[in-house]
């Protein structure tokens, strides 16, 4: 009986350790796409914490849909746990919810790892299961309002040819701009480091994906070019110096691309 003792637990204590690991597993999923923290704007131009790429800041209400499209990059992994995420949505640039969905790299132990997910922030994001996505996949997201605080969402993996689509509700959103983006997340309630993903391509010139990165605002559907409010955002770290950084728009508006470093 007294081996029996000593088995069962160390039974028990296997099993306290298996939790603790599963548990520990599904913490470091707990991922969120933030909005924009802005550092500082000059003549259009912004700098923030976690955020590369365009906007296009509009009225409130006014904003109804984003399409854009990316290319998803390969990632150069150390032995450093790293993440990015590139996405459209809606909302984020200057209020607290952020509708979008995007594919989410991540770096761990030397190896690269892709998932597709959508978000309603605050709530955070939810991975798509069974949805393949890998360096070189050209994916085009499209975030709708629907009416009464509905969106719906659609990510399509062309190169895949899948696509999942979803809607959600969110409270208080203003629909005062759309984003073609990436972004470092923030993952167990931090600001995460950046991945090096080397150069993103955005836009339908890059992609072949036409309507993409466009906006509707106003009921008017155009490149984000085509706004005057357009805005070219800088990633940065906490000393300022720069951590991604977005090209020029293309001659059409719709395209560009965000290098690393």
């Amino acid at each position: 009986m007294k081996n029996r003792g000593i088995v069962l637990g160390a039974s028990v204590l296997a099993l306290t350790l298996l939790m603790l690991v599963l548990s520990l597993s599904t913490a470091k999923l707990v991922v969120f796409s933030h909005q924009m923290i802005k550092v500082s704007q000059v003549n259009g131009q912004v700098a923030s914490l976690n955020w590369a790429g365009y906007v296009v800041p509009a009225n409130k209400y006014t904003v109804t849909s984003v399409a854009g499209s990316f290319i998803v990059p390969s990632l150069t992994c150390s032995k450093q746990t790293t993440y990015v995420a590139l996405w459209a949505g809606l909302d984020g640039y200057s209020d607290n919810t952020v509708e979008q969905a995007g594919v989410l790299g991540e770096c761990e132990h030397g190896k690269a790892y892709y998932y597709a997910w959508y978000e309603f922030y605050p709530s955070p994001a939810v991975f798509i299961s069974g949805f393949t996505v890998k360096p070189g996949d050209k994916i085009s997201v499209t975030v709708s309002y629907i009416g009464n605080s509905e969106f719906k969402v659609t990510i399509n993996d062309v190169s895949e040819s899948e696509s999942y689509t979803t809607t959600g509700s969110v409270s208080g959103a203003e629909l005062s701009s759309a984003e073609c983006i990436l972004e470092r997340p923030m993952v167990n309630g931090h600001l995460s480091t950046l991945a090096n993903f080397g150069t993103a391509y955005y836009g339908q010139d890059y992609t072949s994906i036409p309507g993409t990165c466009y906006a509707t605002i106003n009921g008017v559907t155009e490149p984000f070019g085509s706004f005057s409010s357009v805005t070219s955002i800088t990633m940065v770290n906490y000393n300022g110096e720069t951590l991604a950084y977005p090209s020029a728009l293309s001659s059409d508006g719709s395209s560009f691309t965000v290098t690393y470093g």
